[in-house]
């Protein structure tokens, strides 16, 4: 059984029984601060799964923004992009599953979140990257298959699998909790840690549920899944999962809720973790 014994001490018995899966968020998570994945964190992963257990990332990028992470990638060579809207198989650059907006919705939407947010800016999260209007201030690396357009009705035809808002003279703190009355169930709201942004989902669609459909289809429950997560939109995913661990600075709700805090993302907190549960279960 896991012991916390300190902010970002977990021991592991020896002899403690692996999982049979890891989902990681990216992002803060997995990743260190500057997006890359570190050579010790490759190692780890592809010894946790030569000792049979799953790896799978499941992140709020979409499929395009993914790709430096090839080598990461587990056997499956699947990743959940887009807080679960799509199943992107890496190797073969294709989507395997898709949960997007529709049309009418968005459409819809942006009519709405416009007379409650006079200041919004919108823009739609594609399998190839942000298509925004041009008003929205671009917080990423623009990439040459990215668009702008005066308002979002221009991108209707694609495949939304994220609307996200911004509001310049709303602060942060309130705009989720609004973004949520307009949609009035109609649609799931989260954010990702982007100060600022609401992202709008289609109705089901969270990193738990795209978790949850992977598992039952390998017939893996969710007491066999330790999930690591950082920001507000892992909660879900984190309480789904036998074990939760948040790392050392995720966001508070998600401290509040882990089983475990592990070390920083850029102390490779998530690798340290599986590497000491590894040793363990070996020596057992």
């Amino acid at each position: 059984m896991l012991d916390r014994t300190g902010p970002t001490a977990v021991t592991l018995p020896a002899g403690a029984p692996l999982p049979r899966l890891v989902a990681t968020d990216l992002d803060g998570t997995l990743l260190r601060s500057d997006g890359t994945i570190s050579p010790r964190t490759v190692d780890v992963l592809s010894s946790v799964e030569r000792a049979g257990v799953d790896v799978v990332f499941v992140t709020a990028r979409p499929p395009e923004s993914v790709e430096a992470l090839a080598e990461a990638v587990g056997g499956h060579g699947a990743v959940i992009c887009s807080n679960g809207a799509f199943v992107y198989d890496l190797p073969n650059r294709s989507i395997l599953e898709s949960y997007v907006l529709e049309p009418e919705i968005v459409a819809a939407l942006a009519v709405e979140l416009r007379a409650a947010l006079p200041a919004v800016a919108l823009a739609v999260q594609a399998p190839v990257g942000v298509m925004s209007e041009s008003h929205f201030s671009l917080l990423w690396p623009s990439a040459p298959t990215w668009r702008q357009a005066e308002a979002i009705e221009a991108f209707l035809e694609v495949p939304a699998a994220k609307l996200m808002v911004q509001c310049g003279v709303t602060p942060p703190v309130e705009l989720v909790g609004l973004v949520e009355m307009v949609l009035a169930g109609r649609a799931v709201v989260c954010h990702s840690g982007v100060p600022g942004l609401a992202e709008i989902s289609a109705p089901g669609v969270t990193k738990a549920a795209a978790l949850a459909r992977w598992c039952a289809a390998r017939e893996i429950d969710a007491n066999d899944v330790w999930a690591f997560g950082d920001m507000p939109n892992d909660l879900e995913m984190l309480a789904w999962a036998g074990t939760g661990f948040a790392v050392a600075d995720a966001h508070p709700d998600v401290l509040a809720v882990a089983d475990h805090v592990i070390g920083r993302n850029d102390d490779d907190g998530v690798a340290v973790l599986l590497a000491a549960a590894l040793a363990g279960a070996l020596a057992g």
